[in-house]
């Protein structure tokens, strides 16, 4: 883009409705689809249990096969994407996990179902390395936990989206329509994508008044048009790769559990009907999407009143570790709706957690190596998500088995409580005032 071709004046005022927050909201749809097509497994699993006669373990296997290909995935289209560029590499991504949403409906076995989520998972995993990359590229360091917590509630969305809609395609159709119908949505979004998106040194839909503010932070815009080739070696031997490597790790597993475990827990617990559209379920995911935008507003809060980047990131993120904790007291809930309140709030502040971690990077980077780092770190967060539910299918079969399924849950809710001060703790320890890497 030629910016002295731009005819506003340099006093005009950017807008809050201005071209970049088109952007997000492109990345809050495809985010939205993203956890539509993940979290439809959760929904249908007490009817594929019955059908395929499903153990705990079986199902944790399922899960496991998602997210050990979501964490290879990861760190492919991190590199991918920081090679070819944000429009192309997003398009790939949700060609890929569209299609292998839409295969689930072939599967007739648990190793079939194994594979389709294994092919999920790949194709998923480009959805935020794209977006980070994406939020790096458009926005200023202080409105980029904002823009990522307003395109990161796109999960919670799609989450609040699958318990209405999916039951009521299962009712109507069928699981395998219910797959079909959700998978599909994707390629509709692609079109938006393609003719919409391109980085601001080629949108010719950009005024020259928010070009300049995009890069108000001093950021090298030349990068956007020749960016260097990756380095791998030289992101590995730097604290704050691992700073974001352990963070995810420690506490993206929770949100695994939150995804593909809730629903069996208030079935199970409290005999929720899941082949009906499940408000307490909706209550949870709508909160989430508070969590997120919400905790992009405070850190971005602090940033503009003029907080160092470092110590708004680190605050934030300390209030939000502290507000998962009450998720212990879950084990003494008879009441649902008191787990209700117990669990949205812990979900709420993953999301929150979620704006904040990943804007990080994009803190501590410069735009050419944010995928690979979001995808490095994702990697070590899908690693973690692929060997928790094997321990939650473990644990639950075996009280299952002792006629106390309850009180495996209520193991899994105290090491939920405890995931986000710990890995806040780690963070804090390995990058204090997180500075950034030359590279």
């Amino acid at each position: 883009m030629n910016t002295s071709t731009k005819k506003e004046p340099a006093t005009q005022k950017v807008k809050i409705g201005s071209y970049r927050w088109t952007i997000c909201a492109l990345l809050f749809f495809a985010t939205t689809i993203n956890y539509l097509d993940r979290q439809i497994i959760g929904l249908l699993k007490p009817a594929l249990e019955q059908q395929f006669n499903w153990t705990e373990s079986d199902y944790g296997s399922i899960v496991m096969a998602f997210t050990a290909s979501y964490a290879l995935g990861m760190v492919i289209f991190g590199r991918i994407i920081d090679k070819i560029g944000s429009k192309l590499g997003y398009s790939i991504s949700i060609i890929v996990w569209s299609v292998a949403a839409m295969a689930h409906a072939a599967a007739r076995s648990t190793f079939g179902f194994g594979v389709a989520r294994a092919a999920l998972g790949l194709g998923e995993a480009g959805n935020f390395p794209a977006a980070i990359k994406t939020v790096a590229e458009w926005f200023p360091k202080k409105e980029r936990a904002l823009a990522t917590g307003v395109f990161n509630s796109g999960a919670n969305v799609g989450a609040v989206v699958a318990p209405i809609m999916v039951p009521a395609i299962l009712g109507a159709y069928g699981w395998e329509e219910a797959f079909i119908i959700t998978g599909a949505i994707g390629f509709i979004w692609l079109v938006f994508w393609l003719i919409f998106y391109e980085i601001p040194a080629k949108q010719k839909r950009l005024g020259k008044v928010e070009y300049e503010y995009i890069h108000s932070d001093n950021e090298d815009a030349a990068v956007e048009e020749n960016p260097k080739p990756m380095r791998w070696g030289r992101l590995l031997v730097v604290r704050q790769t691992w700073t974001f490597i352990l963070g995810k790790f420690m506490t993206d597993p929770i949100w695994y559990f939150f995804l593909f475990w809730l629903p069996s827990y208030f079935s199970t617990t409290f005999n929720l009907d899941l082949s009906k559209p499940s408000m307490p379920l909706v209550i949870v995911y709508t909160a989430t999407t508070v969590g997120s935008i919400g905790g992009g507003f405070l850190s971005s809060y602090f940033i503009r009143r003029g907080w160092p980047v470092f110590r708004a990131r680190k605050t934030t993120m300390f209030i939000i570790a502290l507000l998962v904790m009450p998720i212990m007291a879950a084990r003494y809930a008879t009441d649902i709706w008191v787990a209700v309140g117990l669990i949205s709030l812990a979900a709420a502040a993953h999301q929150a957690w979620s704006a904040n971690i990943f804007t990080t990077v994009s803190d501590m980077f410069p735009k050419r190596a944010v995928s690979s780092v979001v995808g490095i770190g994702g990697m070590a967060g899908s690693l973690g998500g692929a060997l928790f539910p094997l321990f939650i299918g473990w644990l639950l079969d075996y009280y299952k088995g002792m006629g106390n399924i309850i009180a495996g849950y209520n193991i899994i809710f105290t090491i939920c409580g405890c995931a986000y001060v710990a890995a806040w703790l780690v963070m804090h320890f390995l990058s204090p005032r997180m500075k950034q890497v030359e590279i």
